[in-house]
C-alpha cells in the first residue's frame, strides 16, 4: 500500500526545482493564540486601542515568527514528511507586514543540494517567498535542512 503525504528525497529536489504551497488565511484565533503561548503580549497585538492610536500598520498585524511558522508547516507538509531530518539555519528578511485577513502562500526554489557527509542524506536549501493574496512578497526566508535519501531503511511504503 502506498503511504500518501510523504515528502520527497534529497535527490528528488535538484537546484532550480520549483514549487508552490497552497494558501492559508491569517486569523485572529491565529494571532491571539500564537502571542500567548510566544508570550508575545505586546499591546500591538492586543490592544485595538492602542493599534488605533499608535500603530503604523492598518488592521490587526500578525508578528512575523507567525507568519515564519505557518509558512514553515505549509512547505513541510507539502516536501518533507517522513523526509526531513533536520532544520539547520537560515537568513530571514521581512519584506511587508501581514495582518488579520490576509492569505499567505509559499513559493519556494531549491538553491543548494548536495550529499551530506553520512550516506543517505543530503543537504537542501530553498528560497521560500512567502506571498500574500496581491501577490506581494511578505517574507524571503532561506533554510537549509538535513534530508533523508531514497537509499536503504527509508521508508517508502506504509506495510
Amino acid at each position: 500500500m502506498q503511504l500518501v503525504g510523504q515528502g520527497r528525497f534529497w535527490t528528488e529536489l535538484p537546484v532550480g526545482t520549483a514549487f508552490r504551497t497552497f494558501g492559508r488565511t491569517i486569523t485572529e484565533t491565529d494571532i491571539v493564540n500564537f502571542v500567548s503561548v510566544a508570550g508575545m503580549l505586546e499591546s500591538l497585538f492586543l490592544d485595538a486601542e492602542y493599534r488605533a492610536a499608535h500603530s503604523a500598520i492598518q488592521g490587526r498585524p500578525a508578528p512575523a515568527a507567525l507568519v515564519y511558522a505557518l509558512s514553515e508547516g505549509l512547505v513541510l507538509n507539502a516536501t518533507g514528511q517522513g523526509t526531513g531530518l533536520a532544520f539547520l539555519g537560515m537568513e530571514m528578511e521581512v519584506k511587508a507586514p501581514v495582518v488579520q485577513g490576509d492569505t499567505i502562500h509559499v513559493e519556494a526554489v531549491v538553491t543548494e543540494c548536495r550529499p551530506a557527509s553520512k550516506a543517505g542524506r543530503g543537504l537542501v536549501r530553498t528560497k521560500n517567498s512567502v506571498v500574500n493574496q496581491r501577490g506581494e512578497v511578505v517574507m524571503i526566508y532561506t533554510p537549509l535542512r538535513l534530508m533523508a535519501g531514497p537509499e536503504a531503511g527509508s521508508v517508502t511504503e506504509m506495510v
